[in-house]
Formats: structure tokens, C-alpha cells, sequence
């Protein structure tokens, strides 16, 4: 009688592929929220004040660009070299950073950290494509978003334990010797496998993606340094931003994504609508809180620690059982689960209720995430064909970062114009309401591509 060994993530093909690939995805998530904690650090010791936007602005930009390049590079020659090349920019730019004497050195440590942060993940979920079978998609992003959600509630803190008791250069440069070493652990694995290429593109195809990546990159920044301009010019200048945006993005995304077409196009649409809601919302949280509900600096972190918590148990329920709920109840019940909870925000708010309903009702949007997050990655690899999984790889990450990018900066407008002040919440909420009725649109095209071979 044969040995019959069952096909999971964690079997002996996979395992350390899914161990590196996890420690990857979690190391760049630990970095992106501790720089947040230690970045007022940074400034003060590298008298750089007046730079300080342009260090969380810069990455961005360049994130996008390596998105693109990471997607076109993986279609063209597989997704090993764009994945190790990706990860060498990351860890390059970590180094940098750490070293750094001056505030423009930094910069540039940013920006090639931005480079290789945005080309990693595009190259890991064609990895996933290549390497994984169908029916494993929904098991290997739940771990991937539970790998995301998971320094939310650490690192920040560690970041921050790391400048007060050792030196704010290690929340850098330990970032990078654990990258190298996550590093080592998928290259041995995939030294040697097949990981195919694909689409032949041509030059000239490839560098005009890259140009319309560097123009939504500077245009989305735009947008959030329009947020410190005054309501007079910050409108006009988003706007204008906005506009160049859907012009831009429109041959970096799947045809058909701006009118809500079925299928890839509103799988793409509704990551960045529900991204935008989501994350322009939970950056509002702590500043209720404290403004409106006289928490403490730290007590309104720890009330973001239950929408992570349920993230993560969301991703996992989505990973067990998302074969059996299917694509339109998922869509469905994730949108359903954000727009409750917006409307209980909202409705404590303005009541000016118990701040226990915003935290119990953060961990339903949290809920929400978890479950349709995953889902998406799913469906974008499941309506992919190979060649093609770094293009919608890269789409679906431009429309996530981008969504989140223009509906914070949106978000912070409003306040601005309305002034700050308690009064100006609803309208946030409002706004991010908004956007998830809108985001039902795509979420019922989603169709029912094969997730399951």
C-alpha cells in the first residue's frame, strides 16, 4: 500500500518556502509600523523636521514603481530573480537608513527600501501561483495576513522599546540581518525549481508601465501632501491628483476595472475601495478617542488591538472554510460586517456614546478584513494565467495602496477644511460609508472564477 503524504502549506515541498515567504511578508509589516513609532525619533536626531513627510511619502512612491517592475520582470523571467532582487533593495535600503547621518541620507534608504518593499510581495504571490496548488491559495494568504495583522499589535511597541532602551538605527538594521536570514530560508528552496516565466513584452511596453507607475506614484503622494496645504489649495491640488491617477493607473490595471467589469476588474476595484474605507477610518480611531473620549496615547492603540485580533481569526476562517462560503457570501458579509460597524462609529460619534461601542465595533471591521482580504488574493490568482500573475499581482497592490493612499489623504482634507475638532468625525465616517456602499458594487462582480482545481 503507497505512502500517501496529504498536499499542504506545511508539507515537505512547501514548508520552508511558506516559513521564508511568511517571515518575509511579517518582517516588512514589523518595519512599516515600528518606522511609524520611531520616525519623530529619527527626525530629531537627524535635524530633519521638514523632511519628515516625504520619508513615509517617498516609500510609497517608490513602492508602486517596484510593484510594477517586480509584476513585469516575474511574467517575463518567473518571479525567483524579481523576488531576489526585490528583497536585496529592501534590505539595501534598511542598511542605509540605519547608517544614515543626515535626514537626506535616510531618504534615499527610504526610497530603496520602498522600491524593494513593493516589488517583494508582487514576486511572493507569483511564487504562490507557480508553486502552491489552487486549493492551497486560501490556506497560504490567510497565514500571509495573519503574518500582517500580527505586528500590528507588537510592533509598534518593540519599535519603540528598541529607540528608548537601545538605538533607533536597530529598528532598522535588525530588520534587515532577519530579513537575510528569512531570506536565506526560501532562496535554498527554491534554488532549482521550475518557476517558469511566461509573456514575451516587449521593451517599450515595459517602460511606459513604469512611467505610468512613476506618475501614479508622485500623483498619490501628491494627494497626501495636499492634506497640509490649506483647504483652499489642498482641494484643487487633490483633485487634479485624483484625476491624473484614473488616468494613469488605467494600463496598469486589468481593462474593464474603473466601470466595475465581472470578474478580475471588480476583484481589483473593490481592494482599493475597501482598503480606502477601512484604513482612512482606523486612522481617525485613536484620534477620536483621545479627542473626543479623553483616551490616553496608548489606550487608544490597544483599542485597535481588537480589529487585529479579528482580522487574524477572520483570515484564518476564510482560509479553512472559503471553498464552502463561496466568493459572493464572503464579498457580502465582509462589506455588510465594515459598513455596521462605520455606522456605530459614526452613530457614537455623534451621540457621543459609550467609546466601548467603537472598539467592540473596530473588531467587526476587523472581522470584515480578515475574511475578504485573503479572499481577493484568491480570486486575482484564480482568474491569472501563467504569464500573467505579476501583471495582476501588481494591480491588485497598486489599487490597494493607491485606494488606501487617496482616501486618507481625502479624509484629511475634510478635517482640515472643517477645522479638526470632534466635529469634524462624522464626516470622516461619512466619507468612509461612502466608499464601502460603493465597494458593493465590484464585491457582487466578483464572480466564481476556479479556485479549486
Amino acid at each position: 500500500m503507497t505512502d500517501v503524504h496529504p498536499v499542504s502549506i506545511w508539507d515537505r515541498e512547501r514548508i520552508w518556502v511558506t516559513v521564508g515567504a511568511t517571515a518575509l511578508i511579517f518582517l516588512g509589516a514589523i518595519e512599516a509600523l515600528a518606522v511609524t513609532t520611531v520616525m519623530p525619533v529619527v527626525s530629531e536626531a537627524l535635524d530633519g523636521q521638514a523632511l519628515f513627510a516625504v520619508a513615509f511619502a517617498g516609500t510609497l512612491a517608490t513602492s508602486v514603481i517596484g510593484m510594477v517592475a517586480c509584476g513585469a520582470a516575474s511574467d517575463v523571467r518567473g518571479p525567483r530573480g524579481a523576488l531576489y532582487t526585490a528583497v536585496t533593495l529592501f534590505v539595501a535600503g534598511l542598511v542605509i537608513s540605519g547608517f544614515a547621518f543626515t535626514m537626506e541620507q535616510f531618504l534615499i534608504g527610504r526610497l530603496v527600501q520602498g522600491l524593494g518593499a513593493g516589488g517583494q510581495t508582487v514576486a511572493l504571490y507569483v511564487v504562490v501561483a507557480r508553486l502552491y496548488p489552487p486549493h492551497l491559495h486560501g490556506r497560504i494568504f490567510a497565514v500571509f495576513a495573519a503574518a500582517w495583522v500580527v505586528p500590528s499589535m507588537i510592533g509598534p511597541f518593540l519599535a519603540g522599546a528598541v529607540a528608548e532602551f537601545l538605538d533607533w538605527r536597530w529598528a532598522f538594521l535588525g530588520v534587515a540581518v532577519l530579513t537575510l536570514i528569512a531570506f536565506v530560508t526560501i532562496a535554498a528552496r527554491l534554488h532549482g525549481v521550475d518557476l517558469g516565466g511566461g509573456n514575451a513584452l516587449s521593451v517599450g511596453r515595459v517602460w511606459l508601465r513604469l512611467l505610468l507607475a512613476l506618475v501614479v506614484a508622485v500623483a498619490a503622494v501628491t494627494v497626501g501632501l495636499a492634506a497640509d496645504l490649506p483647504p483652499s489649495t489642498g482641494w484643487p491640488t487633490a483633485v487634479v491628483a485624483v484625476l491624473i491617477i484614473g488616468f494613469a493607473v488605467l494600463k496598469l490595471l486589468p481593462r474593464g476595472t474603473l466601470r466595475a467589469a465581472r470578474g478580475l476588474p471588480s476583484v481589483v476595484l473593490a481592494r482599493g475601495l475597501i482598503a480606502g474605507a477601512f484604513f482612512a477610518a482606523e486612522a481617525y480611531i485613536p484620534y477620536l478617542l483621545m479627542e473626543q473620549f479623553g483616551f490616553s496615547p496608548t489606550w487608544s492603540g490597544v483599542a485597535l488591538m481588537l480589529g487585529a485580533l479579528a482580522w487574524a481569526g477572520g483570515s484564518a476562517l476564510q482560509g479553512r472554510y472559503g471553498e464552502a462560503l463561496g466568493n459572493h457570501r464572503i464579498a457580502m458579509t465582509s462589506i455588510a460586517l465594515i459598513l455596521v460597524a462605520l455606522l456605530a462609529v459614526l452613530v457614537t460619534a455623534l451621540a457621543d456614546a459609550s467609546p466601548i461601542v467603537i472598539v467592540v465595533s473596530w473588531g467587526l471591521a476587523g472581522g470584515g478584513m480578515g475574511l475578504i482580504y485573503p479572499r481577493l488574493n484568491v480570486l486575482m490568482l484564480a482568474y491569472s494565467e501563467r504569464g500573467n500573475e505579476g501583471f495582476n499581482s501588481s494591480a491588485l497592490s497598486i489599487s490597494d495602496a493607491t485606494g488606501s493612499a487617496m482616501a486618507v489623504a481625502l479624509a484629511g482634507l475634510g478635517v482640515a477644511t472643517l477645522g479638526g475638532g470632534v466635529h469634524a468625525f462624522p464626516v470622516v465616517y461619512a466619507f468612509c460609508i461612502a466608499l464601502v456602499l460603493v465597494a458593493a458594487i465590484p464585491g457582487l462582480r466578483l464572480g466564481h472564477a476556479a479556485e479549486a482545481a
